[in-house]
């Protein structure tokens, strides 16, 4: 206890010093004396309150009644928010309760240095029940696989869409719930088979957003395997792919 008391009142003694120092330094010399000296206590507290204010934002938004939340993460650097517009005015005009959320500005990029970053966004707003749906790339979707975040389309879609799509061949058959162990290998036993997600290609939102000359990936449409939106999940697959 005696140390400790010790250690208080030393830390004390600075503090005052520094505060009577401050309080002696004109307004420029302040500001260069506290980012001397507390330059890693300002960051540090500044990051703590990012991240609080984030986790209170994701919380906030989970709240919010909506009715359907889809993450698009195209191929191409196009802008498609002008072809959900008529899509959000057309399933909200049954009146029932509830927004739609586009989310347009989630990057997924494997060749990105920070993609572990764009990893935990996604994944944290899948745990936390902000997302229905998905459009996104080859890169996204290999990830929504390995958290086996993917609804079986043939067994999770009404049983008259899950059957036509099958006969057009519009269902993605993959295997999910593949992750690396900490010694980075991967047990194929622990995968999962199974039509996790429908190709878009020859779709018109396919040609105005995908078909590009500096894109030639796929471009798929996923329904999240938590989500308890499934028939308005089925409304925009079905707007997708002009049913």
């Amino acid at each position: 206890m005696k140390k400790r008391e010790k250690r208080k009142s030393a830390f004390m003694q600075e503090l005052h010093r520094d505060i009577n120092t401050l309080k002696e330094l004109p307004w420029k010399k302040k500001i260069e004396f506290f980012w001397d000296y507390y330059k890693w206590t300002a960051i540090t507290g500044i990051f703590i309150l990012i991240t609080l204010c984030t986790f209170a934002h994701i919380f906030y938004e989970g709240q919010k009644p909506c009715r359907l939340r889809v993450c698009v993460v195209l191929n191409t650097d196009e802008n498609c928010s002008s072809w959900f517009q008529p899509f959000i005015e057309s399933l909200l005009s049954d009146g029932k309760p509830g927004a739609v959320d586009i989310n347009l500005d989630q990057p997924f990029d494997y060749d990105n240095k920070y993609y572990y970053v764009q990893e935990i966004e996604v994944m944290t707003t899948i745990s936390s029940g902000r997302m229905d749906m998905a459009v996104c790339g080859p890169d996204m979707y290999s990830y929504l696989l390995a958290l086996n975040a993917c609804l079986p389309l043939d067994t999770g879609l009404s049983r008259e869409l899950a059957a036509s799509l099958l006969a057009e061949g519009k269902l993605v058959y993959d295997t999910a719930n593949l992750t690396q162990d900490k010694n980075g290998n991967v047990n194929p036993a622990d995968g999962i088979d199974g039509y996790y997600a429908v190709n878009l290609s020859g779709t018109e939102f396919h040609d105005l957003y995908n078909l590009t000359q500096d894109s030639t990936e796929p471009l798929y449409a996923v329904i999240i395997s938590n989500t308890e939106h499934l028939a308005d999940c089925e409304s925009l697959l079905m707007a997708l792919l002009q049913l």
